[in-house]
């Protein structure tokens, strides 16, 4: 059995502690006190899961299914994340960075928030529990005040009932607690992924959302996918499966044509392309060779940029994929991500 899998569900998260925060600023920033202040965090030992209220049953998974993935930016934009997800109206959403409780997304449970006016589920695997408010930007924006929870992570959304969900520690964690580079955003936690199957038994569809490092090498990033692919074998078998998600492929061309070159075969670049392809995904049907961030309304990050989200697929027919881009009503970004969209099927 892989250790390093979570099942176990609860419907809600509790806080961060505050003893537990004073307890990790307190020390020298060392793994062995990460691994200590994330052992006092029950959240990082469970998922958080909410039904659909309704679940949708009518489409089976024998059909075609449109499968939505963002890297979500904390989701503090509520309604217009509202309105992007409803102009595609997935199956499934499968989400990165999402907040729960920091003040910088409004101290909101943004993913209930999310998923609870049109009646989905979801579940939630935390990701990381913030020691601070966030970023350079976020410290300035949100000076003097609190988090309420203190929690990122990565969840799925559907109307389809989330079966057998689990996530799987795709890394030892600690990259964003001992390295004074990272000063800025100190962080208990690991980088993980979260997944769940739509459909009964043997006619099931597994979908999963995924986190890759960014602060960190191809090779590593070639690791966390050995982990993602023990975790799918063990629990999906033979069952097809799709994965989205961010996979911080930075080290990618950001030259448009030199993209589209090397897009049948990133791997010697990014060796996580040539784990997955040994362990049976596509990715060439499934995304479009081009790149996947944007600028923020600030200025930041500025181009030029690459592809770092993907879709990966087993055991599925893949068609009409699409880089949706992130913006509210006005044209203004609502991500330094653009949101990515496919159509699946059962390979024939």
């Amino acid at each position: 059995m892989n250790s390093k899998i979570i099942d176990r569900k609860v419907s809600r998260f509790s806080p961060l502690s505050a003893d537990v925060i004073a307890k990790a600023q307190a020390g020298e920033a060392t793994i062995e006190l990460h691994d200590s202040c994330l052992q006092d965090i029950p959240a990082f030992a469970a998922l958080e899961q909410v039904p659909a209220s309704s679940p949708d049953e009518t489409k089976r998974t024998s059909g075609s299914l449109v499968i939505f993935s963002w890297n979500a930016e904390r989701l503090k934009y509520d309604a217009a994340s509202r309105a992007l997800l409803g102009s595609v109206a997935p199956d499934v959403a499968l989400l990165t960075e999402v907040d729960i409780g920091m003040v910088r997304s409004g101290n909101r449970h943004t993913i209930a928030d999310l998923a609870g006016p049109t009646g989905a589920g979801y579940v939630y695997a935390l990701e990381f529990a913030e020691l601070g408010i966030g970023d350079n930007r976020e410290m300035i924006w949100h000076a003097g005040e609190t988090n309420a929870s203190g929690y990122h992570g990565n969840a799925i959304v559907s109307r389809h009932t989330l079966y057998d969900a689990f996530a799987v520690r795709l890394d030892d964690g600690a990259y964003w607690y001992v390295d004074r580079e990272t000063a800025d955003q100190r962080r208990i936690g690991f980088r993980n992924a979260v997944a769940a199957r739509i459909g009964e038994d043997d006619n099931g569809l597994w979908c999963v959302s995924a986190h890759f490092e960014n602060r960190t090498t191809p090779a590593k990033r070639g690791d966390q996918a050995r982990r993602l692919v023990e975790a799918i074998n063990e629990r999906a078998g033979a069952l097809p499966v799709i994965i989205g998600g961010d996979f911080n492929t930075l080290t990618l061309p950001t030259d448009p044509e030199a993209l589209r070159q090397i897009f049948d075969d990133p791997s010697p670049i990014e060796p996580m392309f040539a784990v997955m392809r040994e362990a049976g995904f596509e990715w060439r049907q499934a995304n479009l060779p081009e790149a996947s961030c944007r600028t923020r309304p600030d200025g930041t990050p500025e181009p030029p940029f690459t592809r770092i989200d993907w879709f990966f697929t087993r055991g599925l027919e893949a068609s009409v994929p699409a880089t949706l881009p992130a913006i509210d009503a006005d044209g203004m970004a609502i991500s330094d991500h653009e949101a990515l969209c496919v159509s699946v099927s059962l390979a024939r």
